[in-house]
């Protein structure tokens, strides 16, 4: 008896003997960046498209199809999720943390619910919103998606919304370094601009940021190709269409009045 009580203080005195057999939950995985969800848009934030519409004005109405997508149908979730960044996650499960809290848009406070899962070969994550009162709607899956361990890219499934879940937007995004390499928007509910996409990127020429779009056209009642770069600093551009401007390049200065092509 008195070697069995012997042995257990032994052990009990061992530095690290108890505290080492606890789980380790070890560290929570790293958020993809905001800009993940979102195309910059500024350089295109008006335009209407007239009987004879300018060439900024073309690019404009073209890139301001997806800005509305992404600003009202899915503003709620996008906003959701800028918050989650800034918020500390808990250990809810092996290798599943949660990040949970309100979200204040306007007069209203949504409640959200991130969740990732840190898999073999990748992190999974799950956004669940609800809200309360007048319009409110019990938590519903609004988003989902996966990101390498790495952090270099990316997808999201965006959901339309609590009444109406189809599946609306899939977001493909990569990382270099530091800053964002590209963004693509898809179009994947089961409508006529179905399989539509924009591209956005930036890169190292005089016009430096680009989108190249494919998109349902419901005036011409088929798909059209359109290519727009511009510079972001000084904001002169130039775009093409396989179907309105016959492929060739068509500019803009600085002033987003129409010039003449280099």
């Amino acid at each position: 008896m008195k070697k069995i009580f012997s042995l257990i203080l032994i052990l009990a005195l061992t530095p690290g003997f108890f505290t080492g057999c606890k789980k380790d939950k070890g560290v929570a995985p790293v958020l993809p960046p905001a800009e993940s969800m979102t195309i910059d848009f500024t350089n295109f934030t008006s335009g209407t498209k007239g009987i004879n519409p300018s060439n900024w004005e073309y690019a404009a109405v073209v890139a301001g199809v997806w800005n509305v997508i992404i600003s009202t149908t899915l503003a709620v979730p996008v906003a959701a999720y800028k918050v989650a960044l800034v918020q500390t996650p808990v250990n809810i499960a092996a290798k599943t943390w949660q990040w949970s809290y309100n979200v204040p848009i306007a007069t209203v406070t949504y409640k959200a619910r991130l969740t990732g899962l840190i898999r073999t070969g990748d992190v999974q994550w799950k956004m669940y919103v609800s809200r309360d009162g007048t319009g409110g709607f019990a938590e519903f899956l609004w988003f989902e998606g996966t990101s390498k361990l790495d952090g270099t890219g990316g997808q999201w499934i965006l959901y339309q919304s609590a009444v109406a879940t189809d599946a609306l937007l899939q977001i493909d995004w990569t990382k270099t370094a530091t800053a964002i390499g590209s963004v693509q928007y898809t179009y994947v509910k089961n409508d006529p601009f179905k399989n539509s996409f924009i591209t956005y990127g930036l890169t190292t020429n005089a016009l430096n940021a680009y989108y190249t779009v494919h998109y349902y056209d419901y005036g011409m009642t088929k798909f059209s190709d359109v290519n727009i770069e511009w510079n972001t600093t000084t904001h002169n551009g130039r775009v093409k269409s396989s179907n309105y401007l016959l492929g060739d390049w068509y500019c803009w200065d600085a002033g987003k009045v129409d010039v003449t092509c280099p």
